[in-house]
């Protein structure tokens, strides 16, 4: 299963870290409303995969994990 989120900020801030922590938070109600079925479910590969604007200017992941499509 695939996550994804995105945030805005009007403020140049590290407006990332929303954006991971709603993944995360995603996949944990998605855990909780299977672990009837399996317990041993496994929560991994968050991460960025591009982030524009703030401090840091434009970023691109090129080794994307769940996307074969993506360069390394």
């Amino acid at each position: 299963m695939r996550i994804e989120a995105s945030a805005r900020a009007h403020a140049r801030t590290g407006v990332e870290m929303e954006a991971l922590v709603a993944v995360s938070a995603a996949a944990l109600v998605i855990y909780d409303m299977c672990k009837a079925i399996d317990r041993g479910m496994v929560v991994e590969a968050v991460h960025l995969v591009s982030k524009t604007g703030g401090k840091s200017g434009t970023w691109q992941r090129n080794d994307d994990p769940l996307n074969p499509r993506a360069s390394g």
